[in-house]
């Protein structure tokens, strides 16, 4: 018995010492590991260069590239999917200081990575090292990442596999945001941790939670405004979030989150790594004036304006009919438009398209002539918009009960927002057109101008395209 017990006892030592780490395995390494590793500066490389290589690839027809050289890339952790709104992923940037204009512009790269509560090992501000060999680098939804495959579609860095990618080192910097104003975003952005300040939640959100609503599928998206000059991004919280039943803040103040691009890579979207991220301490929000006559019942049969733009002519400024076609900034103005594509036009339309037009901001206003609310009954106001992928941009239509007519007054009268109009959103598909509702314009007395104001740039991420058709101001008889 005693010869069995020791044949045992020595059976079991060789198992054990049989598996420890040699060159074909790996020993599961301790979330608090810390790798002291020096890269040679012959293998360093910059995310530009990363960026470049994947520029590179896609311009000869190659929608990935991938890296076969001993090369590595230096960054810092600035998602922490602790709250469950990063799923195996992690961000990183390739600078701390954003208010340093040495440190600008950073630049952001995702990796997808098949493992959950990655934030345990790699913490907000950890810097690490990429190590690229055997890497891709291609489109994921919409942002730069880094994965592994060889096929069009990023694959996921396994889970034996990833802490020998990328490489933690023992330095936990602090990210300090860039703050910006929502229209100077641009695609350079994404990825990358941005602060926007005097910011609200859009006031027809207020009464929800981030994403705990019966309608919110995956994510929550609830619109985030800034009260400067009323732009507005989406703010997008997965359904998985710890915080997603919370109730959305109902001041304004500061925002810091991590900018992207949503899952069908439609438009921009604003992502937390935390409710904490949000520092809205200032109870005076900056809702806009509103039309309280909300929708009509039946609109009029009597006639007070009508255009369809037929007699516009293609690529032309809008003109006539009373109409004032008003650039505010930028080089571009209300066009006349006609296509008979997926987002066909209704015959001919007024379009507003800044793309490619390199303007830093593009805001261009098309208003109605005057309509005298004081000479009959029942007047309501139709409309419709379509779009074309928005991109952040985005379309208002306003009243003013106290411009004078001329173009150098536009901007101090007092314009107020119809808020029961529907006009087409980011999220909506750009191939239909969209009905505005029947706009009571009833309950005010006196002269009233409609305007549709388009607000984007140049820029991709805010450039999007707005058409404007069928526009009727009807009364009862």
């Amino acid at each position: 018995m005693n010869y069995i017990k020791r044949l045992l006892i020595l059976s079991i030592t060789i198992m054990v010492f049989s598996c420890v780490n040699n060159d074909d395995y790996n020993i599961p390494i301790p979330a608090d590991y810390i790798e002291n590793i020096v890269i040679p500066e012959n293998q360093l490389t910059t995310f530009k260069a990363v960026y470049e290589r994947y520029e590179q690839a896609v311009n000869k027809g190659n929608p990935i590239a991938i890296i076969d050289e001993d090369l590595y890339i230096e960054g810092y952790v600035i998602s922490n999917d602790q709250a469950g709104n990063f799923f195996e992923e992690l961000i990183i940037q390739n600078k701390t200081d954003a208010s340093n204009p040495d440190n600008d512009p950073r630049l952001g790269l995702k990796l997808e990575i098949n493992v959950g509560s990655l934030s345990d090992t790699y913490e907000f501000g950890r810097k690490v090292y990429v190590k690229l060999k055997g890497l891709t680098i291609g489109d994921s939804n919409g942002v730069l990442a880094i994965g592994k495959g060889e096929d069009s579609k990023i694959e996921q860095i396994q889970d034996f596999e990833y802490r020998n990618i990328v490489l933690r080192t023992s330095e936990v910097a602090t990210i300090t945001p860039k703050i910006s104003s929502l229209i100077h975003l641009t695609e350079a952005d994404e990825n990358t941790y941005i602060q926007l300040d005097n910011m609200q939640i859009n006031r027809f959100d207020l009464a929800l939670t981030f994403a705990g609503e019966s309608i919110d599928a995956f994510d929550g998206l609830r619109i985030l405004e800034n009260c400067d000059l009323g732009a507005s991004i989406l703010l997008q919280t997965s359904t998985f979030s710890d915080f997603k039943s919370l109730p959305l803040p109902q001041n304004k103040g500061s925002i810091r989150g991590v900018l992207s691009r949503d899952f069908k890579d439609d438009f921009n979207v604003f992502v937390l790594n935390s409710s904490l991220d949000i520092t809205f301490n200032s109870e005076e929000r900056c809702d806009p004036i509103e039309l309280g006559c909300g929708l009509a019942a039946s609109f009029g049969t009597m006639n007070l304006f009508y255009e369809d733009f037929e007699s516009q002519k293609n690529n032309k400024l809008i003109t006539g009919n009373g109409w004032t076609n008003y650039i505010e900034a930028g080089s571009e103005g209300w066009e006349a438009y006609s296509s008979t594509s997926t987002n066909a036009s209704l015959g001919r339309s007024a379009r507003f398209k800044p793309a490619s037009s390199g303007d830093d901001s593009n805001i261009g206003w098309l208003i109605t002539p005057a309509i005298n609310l004081d000479t009959q009954e029942g007047e309501t106001l139709r409309f419709k918009t379509s779009n074309s992928l928005a991109d952040s941009s985005y379309l208002e239509v306003l009243y003013s009960l106290d411009w004078d007519g001329t173009e150098a007054n536009i901007t101090s009268a007092t314009w107020g927002v119809l808020s029961a109009a529907y006009i087409v959103k980011d999220t909506d598909s750009f191939v239909p057109w969209f009905n505005s509702g029947n706009v009571d314009l009833s309950c005010v007395t006196g002269t009233m101008h409609i305007a549709f104001k388009y607000t984007g740039n140049g820029h991709e991420t805010f450039d999007g395209v707005y058409e404007l058709d069928a526009v009727s101001i009807d009364y009862l008889p």
